[in-house]
């Protein structure tokens, strides 16, 4: 084989990684909590139906500027909270919303039911990671309270979680995307990207997601490398199979694919 020509990639599943929020513990309940709250508090200068529709066209527009989590959510229902009003809302109830987004941050972490076992099961057949988003601190603070850091070989906390983010985790690992998989609620972050580069990614859908994360579109014919969970219970199997289905895939190119879809 010539020197420049890459080794096929040994078939198999090699890596699975884990999404946090959503995944492994509770979170869009407590800023689904906060938002009502948000709402109640602008319902007494103004009678709209929309409130919660122009929240989130700020929010959206903040993500670059602010990034995910608590502390962009609160600044951009600051700057929500005075655009609704015209600017009349007091400094009184502007501090209730701080105060909101201080509650956020200081959430319990209450892990889903069974997620401990089903990971520790999962890491008994195959390296697993952490790759969560959203504000350092508050990300690192749940890792550290949740209790499950032990089990994970690394952590990982982004800004996004696209194919660019998944690409570079592989290559420091020196994976190719057929020798890995995603697990987590959200079609747009954690299963769409990884999809897209050739991995393989099982869905576990939690009863709330910020609408943000509903708008995706898996790749087509993806079909067959996506597995769905309705509860912790049920990933261990779906990763199972999974490495299954790798394992008699043919070997592929070892190296990863470029934002256009060909090797790099």
């Amino acid at each position: 084989m010539d020197a420049a020509t890459p080794f096929p990639t040994p078939p198999g599943l090699r890596l699975v990684g884990f999404d946090g929020d959503d995944t492994l513990w509770r979170s869009e309940d407590y800023y689904r909590a906060a938002q009502a709250d948000f709402e109640r508090i602008v319902a007494n200068y103004v009678d709209l139906a929309d409130v919660h529709e122009r929240l989130y066209a700020i929010e959206h527009a903040n993500l670059a500027l602010f990034g995910y989590g608590a502390k962009g959510m609160t600044l951009s229902m600051i700057e929500a909270a005075i655009a609704i009003t015209g600017a009349r809302i007091t400094a009184s109830d502007l501090q209730r919303i701080v105060d909101l987004g201080k509650t956020i941050l200081r959430h319990p972490v209450d892990l889903l039911p069974g997620i401990r076992e089903a990971v520790a099961a999962i890491a008994a057949e195959h390296e697993v990671v952490l790759i969560t988003k959203g504000d350092l601190f508050h990300q690192e603070a749940k890792v550290r309270e949740s209790g499950l850091a032990d089990l994970f070989r690394r952590i990982e906390i982004v800004s996004e979680k696209d194919a660019g983010t998944y690409a570079r985790v592989l290559g420091e690992f020196d994976l190719a995307p057929s020798q890995f998989a995603m697990v987590g609620n959200s079609l747009r972050s954690d299963i769409a990207p990884v999809l897209a580069l050739g991995g393989w990614g099982v869905h576990m859908p939690y009863h709330v997601t910020w609408v943000h994360e509903t708008h995706a579109e898996l790749p087509d014919g993806t079909a067959a490398r996506l597995r769905a969970a309705a509860t912790p219970a049920e990933l261990p199997a779906a990763v199972a199979s999974l490495a299954a289905a790798a394992a008699a895939s043919t070997p592929g190119d070892t190296r990863l694919p470029s934002a256009t879809g060909a090797p790099a």
